[in-house]
């Protein structure tokens, strides 16, 4: 895209996100990325819990940017943010939400776009005995993915993380067991220590190009997103508004313009069964 080809585009990360992000980004905006040595994106936050995520996911991205940028006086950048837990719909699953933000402080823009996927290996569980080790390391994918061990959940000393070889594995939990009579054993979710993130991270990468290519009608900006999204698509068998989606808003956030498409499913009523009045 002309506003951002042949520019030069920091991606900030000390977790080798680039190796993802970069082909994409460079192959789809012409864009020139780089990475800067030593930026401790820990700072804003790390997954085991020694300094805690003070903001969202969208306000911590833009943090690291602009940090990063400060540091590398450019003008253009990136960075993602991870979120692990329970999915918000699917009961008993758990799910990978990772956040994509480009902030371009030359032509004034902030894009992002969200990836929430139950393609994860996020685990951690107390254990007692080495023995436990097996049925752990076959559930998380280990050792392509790598493990974190430590004293407990809550506490933050005695903690090993990136092992990816057994035989340091067993040791470092056997040391803790034998000292303590438990470790905590959990999935290291760093993006260079697990692959099904790596492929999450890639996948909202296509998703946030794809918003940068969207252009304003009126103005011709990037980022022409959904901005709001309207309850309202009527029962096919009662004609009632339901809460399921019968429009998506689009704003640009250059000029303002919106812009309502309706039906984004692609469908103009609702099964009766998320009918509050024919299943109430």
């Amino acid at each position: 895209m002309s506003s951002f080809n042949g520019r030069n585009l920091l991606i900030a990360t000390m977790h080798g996100k680039e190796k993802v992000i970069a082909p994409v980004l460079e192959k789809q905006l012409g864009v020139k990325c780089f990475t800067i040595n030593d930026f401790d994106t820990d700072v804003f936050g790390t997954f085991t819990g020694e300094i805690e995520r003070k903001n969202n996911p969208v306000i911590t991205a833009k943090a690291k940017c602009l940090a990063a940028m400060k540091v590398a006086n450019c003008d253009l950048a990136m960075a993602s943010e991870g979120s692990f837990g329970n999915h918000p719909a699917i009961y008993f699953a758990t799910a990978n939400e990772e956040t994509l933000l480009l902030l371009d402080i030359k032509n004034n823009l902030e894009i992002w776009a969200r990836k929430l996927s139950t393609d994860t290996n996020f685990y951690g569980c107390e254990i007692k005995s080495i023995n436990e080790i097996d049925a752990i390391a076959e559930l998380v994918k280990f050792p392509s993915h790598a493990l974190i061990v430590r004293k407990s959940r809550e506490e933050f000393t005695h903690i090993t993380k990136g092992i990816t070889s057994r035989s340091i594995l067993e040791t470092q939990c056997l040391t803790l067991i034998k000292k303590y009579g438990s470790a905590f054993l959990e999935t290291d979710m760093r993006a260079m220590y697990n692959p099904s993130r790596m492929a999450v991270i890639e996948k909202v990468t296509y998703k946030l190009v794809e918003k940068i290519k969207s252009l304003c009608p009126k103005c011709n900006c990037s980022g022409f997103g959904i901005t709001n999204a309207l309850g309202g698509l009527p029962c096919s068998s009662c004609n009632y508004p339901t809460h399921s989606v019968i429009s998506h808003i689009y704003t640009c956030q250059k000029c303002n313009y919106t812009l309502e498409k309706k039906y984004p499913h692609n469908k103009t009523s609702e099964d009766p069964m998320y009918c509050g009045k024919c299943n109430p």
